[in-house]
């Protein structure tokens, strides 16, 4: 299971994205530009105390993210409020990649069609999106329950 972030532009929401990622020993991967710096250093900075406990890939462009997703074989999950899908019904694979876009933007037409499926968390009407280190704990957290890939120790 991994979780990619489609040029995240919050620091925080990222921070504490890895902070999941570490806690629950799950690969994070960014796909660049980010609307902040990336560096090691920079997540340092923030107060970023986890960083040694996660597995951070970094891609340059959507297209590298894409050539390293299909050479892995993994199906990618796109999670959006532009689905008809709930989460809740999809059923999840150990090597999917769980996709996040940008909380200002979402994620462009070509990356939503370059998705395997397309998952929406379902909420109540009129209200726009819920946070994405939100969404990422509500997703990460039910497909992590359907293939009990539960970290030990």
């Amino acid at each position: 299971m991994r979780i990619a972030l489609y040029q995240p532009d919050i620091p925080q929401n990222t921070g504490t994205i890895l902070r999941l990622c570490a806690c629950l020993g799950v690969e994070a991967h960014i796909i660049e530009p980010a609307g902040f710096p990336v560096s090691d250093r920079a997540f340092r900075r923030a107060g970023m105390d986890y960083l040694d406990q996660v597995k951070i890939e970094r891609h340059g462009s959507w297209a590298a993210f894409e050539a390293w997703r299909r050479g892995a074989g993994s199906r990618l999950l796109l999670f959006t409020t532009a689905a008809a899908a709930s989460y809740l019904d999809h059923t999840y694979r150990p090597d999917d990649v769980l996709l996040f876009g940008r909380e200002s933007a979402g994620v462009p037409d070509d990356v939503h069609g370059a998705a395997d499926a397309r998952l929406t968390i379902p909420m109540r009407e009129g209200l726009r999106s819920i946070n994405v280190a939100m969404a990422a704990a509500m997703a990460l957290g039910e497909a992590v329950r359907q293939t009990r890939n539960i970290p030990s120790g």
